[in-house]
């Protein structure tokens, strides 16, 4: 039978099974076709054969993997290989806040960048909108910059409840990925969809300003929407709690294709007058130099650009 992974760790995976029996299973022969050069062979979301055990019916092994949709892949800096987050995805909610903790605009743009590279839809969802901060004009205007672009944002509170329904309808019979730092209230988000404690949340860190790893794993969550935040009744999204993340280092992206993965950079790459070689930094007759000067590539993309290109140049990655 097919099962779907909704979480586990090492060689043991919680699998929702066709028949409606929710399995511990083990990878037989601990070995994946396509997934030994990952830290993690198997990631929520990702669909399996399974074999039920002839002792326990809730139990069995995996005997293979489903070809993927597509996966969310991110470098593991600690275990020097890649890392899966998410597979078989039809959205990828980047959470972010404009304060606690602190708003980092480039970690999205990685995500983005990401996203791009493995042909996912990205959402960038702010939550944490009834703070103060919410109204700085760095905030509002870097937000502006991706929603100009195309990209889908919205600004929701899971203290007050302000945005959800529309994010609820956005998460309706899909499944979708939560992607953020620690603290920027992704299972808090979860909650408040579903008007109960479905998720342990925790506080955030005062002394750094940063969440406490409270998610420790990736775990598909098959939920229901409260009546009242979506206004009709019997909601179902498929979400995929992640880990919060400090630093988001981008996987199988070269340096020098990093233009590729901004949606208003890929356009023109390959147009400069030294094409494909071209740095984009001094030459003559750089159409992303021209792009920036006339206004058509904001400034903060392209020095998030310059930095990211740094970034992946040198391995010396930021928060």
């Amino acid at each position: 039978m097919q099962g779907t992974v909704l979480d586990g760790t090492n060689n043991l995976f919680t699998i929702s099974c066709s028949d409606n029996i929710v399995r511990l299973c083990s990878i037989k022969g601990k070995v994946l076709k396509n997934s030994a050069r990952y830290y993690n062979a198997l990631a929520p979301g990702d669909i399996v054969e399974v074999a039920q055990d002839v002792l326990d019916s809730h139990k069995g092994q995996i005997t293979s993997l489903v070809p993927r949709k597509n996966e969310f892949v991110r470098w593991n800096v600690k275990k020097r290989c890649p890392q899966l987050l998410a597979a078989n995805l039809d959205v990828i909610i980047l959470v972010t806040t404009p304060d606690e903790p602190p708003f980092r605009p480039r970690f999205i743009d990685r995500a983005l960048m990401q996203a791009e590279a493995q042909n996912i839809t990205p959402v960038i969802v702010c939550n944490k909108c009834d703070l103060p901060s919410h109204r700085d004009i760095d905030f509002q205007s870097r937000m502006k910059i991706w929603e100009d672009l195309g990209y889908t944002t919205l600004h929701v509170s899971a203290k007050t409840g302000e945005g959800l329904r529309t994010f609820a309808h956005l998460l309706e019979n899909h499944t979708s990925a939560f992607v953020g730092q620690s603290g920027v209230g992704k299972s808090s988000l979860v909650n408040a969809l579903t008007g109960s404690e479905t998720l342990r949340t925790g506080a955030l860190s005062q002394k750094y300003e940063r969440g406490a790893h409270t998610t420790t794993k990736g775990t598909l969550n098959k939920i229901l929407i409260a009546d009242s935040v979506s206004g009709k009744q019997s909601v179902r999204a498929a979400i995929i709690d992640t880990p919060g993340i400090r630093r988001f280092v981008l996987h199988d992206i070269a340096a020098e294709d990093a233009a590729l993965y901004f949606r208003e950079f890929a356009p023109i790459v390959g147009t400069c007058t030294f094409g494909m070689s071209c740095t984009h930094t001094n030459e003559s007759g750089c159409r992303i130099l021209e792009a920036v000067h006339a206004g058509i590539i904001t400034e903060e993309r392209y020095e998030s650009w310059q930095r990211i290109k740094n970034e992946i140049a040198t391995q010396s990655w930021e928060d």
